[in-house]
């Protein structure tokens, strides 16, 4: 078993890019929150452009933003790391001005607009995680990962909370919404480009040899990479699913989701961490396995609380939303630490972009999958979640580590995976 990492916050900081980057992780998410829940909203409203129109533009971009992450990796397997990073931030700053630039009916400019936030919102977390893999090893690295995505939640609730205050102010403060955005992200990327953190790809393979598998060919990681499709279905079912499902089958009042919305953001901030942390004596493929069975049993359980009519429905509902969210804690605790730990450090970079092309498109994919099968009743739903996560959850648990078939890697592989 792995040895458990103690819980220091200034070592925490440290070892996830320094103060500097900290702010940095902190003032990009509060720009994200600030933008990303009310880009529909822009375009509808500012821009008067058709729900459709700005649907497709909206996907469009998430989807073509994609096609970058190859380039990423690449990059990133030259040495760069908070360069990217601050590139990521950059382009976004190009895409919101591209955003108070465009005139009123012009559904090309907001989808190249959209474009533009999508490469940045997609090459970010490769890069992140490129970064805090130089800077940290084994399961200093995992709490770190870890530290920040609770950063992260906590600024996208500040800044979603920041926005709705201001909608109030109609297009005009939408406008204004968006030229904070711009700000915060120019912001970010020069605290973030100001950290310098460049790996030496001669070097960085004797320096990590310690800790981490750093040589070898690149890992397949198959059935990680189809698994993780699955599992990302859980990040959108307390925006998306949980939503639809309290009000077409239930009724119920809008409160019930803003409520499973803010519950899920609070557990995020708070125990992602500790619950890291507390993983982190176990091997980080079966942690993923767990995490699988924790999203499986609670889709199973909220296939037994909307059985429950419209009384205690939604309060069961809201319930099993906790579960939930512990099955996604432990997934995002475990998910991104284990592809950096199977990676070899001279194509870390090119791992990490593959597995956020595995989670972009879960993520593009689960919105339409999820309206999909919600019409057809709660079994279709719930049960197709829940059957499709327990065999990816297999899937993680029996793939075999590449390095374990290498002679010079039996040994090493076990502590990394």
């Amino acid at each position: 078993m792995a040895t458990t990492t103690k819980l220091q916050p200034r070592a925490l900081v440290r070892a996830s890019g320094g103060p500097r980057y900290a702010v940095a992780l902190a003032v990009d998410a509060l720009g994200t929150g600030l933008l990303r829940p009310f880009l529909l909203l822009y375009g509808l409203t500012v821009l008067r452009l058709s729900p459709p129109a700005t649907g497709i533009g909206m996907t469009a971009g998430v989807v073509v933003g994609l096609a970058c992450m190859p380039a990423v990796g690449r990059w990133l397997d030259r040495g760069a790391r908070s360069t990217v990073v601050a590139a990521s931030m950059l382009v976004r700053v190009l895409g919101v001005a591209l955003l108070l630039a465009t005139p009123t009916g012009n559904v090309w400019l907001f989808a190249t607009a959209a474009l533009f936030l999508g490469i940045g919102n997609q090459a970010w977390p490769a890069a992140h995680a490129a970064l805090v893999a130089t800077v940290a090893h084994g399961r200093e690295r995992d709490a770190a990962l870890a530290g920040g995505r609770a950063l992260r939640n906590a600024g996208l609730g500040v800044g979603a909370l920041l926005a709705m205050a201001c909608l109030t102010g109609g297009t005009t403060a939408l406008q204004a919404l968006a030229a904070v955005t711009g700000l915060a992200y120019l912001t970010a990327a020069a605290l973030a480009w100001s950290v310098h953190v460049h790996a030496h790809p001669a070097t960085a393979t004797a320096t990590a040899a310690a800790t981490d598998r750093a040589d070898g060919p690149a890992p397949r990681m198959r059935a990680l990479l189809a698994a993780n499709v699955i599992y990302v279905f859980c990040l959108n079912v307390p925006e998306i699913a949980l939503p639809l499902v309290l009000k077409t089958q239930m009724d119920a009042s809008p409160v019930w989701s803003a409520a499973i919305f803010v519950a899920n953001t609070v557990l995020v901030v708070t125990l992602q961490v500790p619950v890291t942390v507390l993983m982190s004596r176990f091997p980080r493929r079966y942690v993923l396995a767990l995490a699988g069975v924790v999203l499986a049993a609670s889709y199973l359980g909220f296939l037994a609380a909307t059985s429950l009519g419209h009384g205690w429905g939604a309060p069961a509902v809201a319930t099993v939303s906790v579960v939930c969210t512990i099955g996604e804690i432990i997934y995002a605790g475990s998910a991104t630490a284990l592809v950096t730990a199977l990676a070899p450090a001279h194509v870390l970079g090119r791992a990490l972009a593959r597995f956020q092309l595995s989670t972009g498109f879960g993520l593009a994919v689960s919105p339409a999958v999820i309206t999909a099968l919600a019409p057809h009743g709660a079994a279709a739903l719930w049960g197709s979640l829940a059957a499709t996560t327990l065999l990816a959850a297999s899937a993680v648990a029996t793939e075999k580590d590449q390095g374990k078939r290498l002679s010079g890697c039996v040994r090493r592989a076990p502590a990394g995976s």
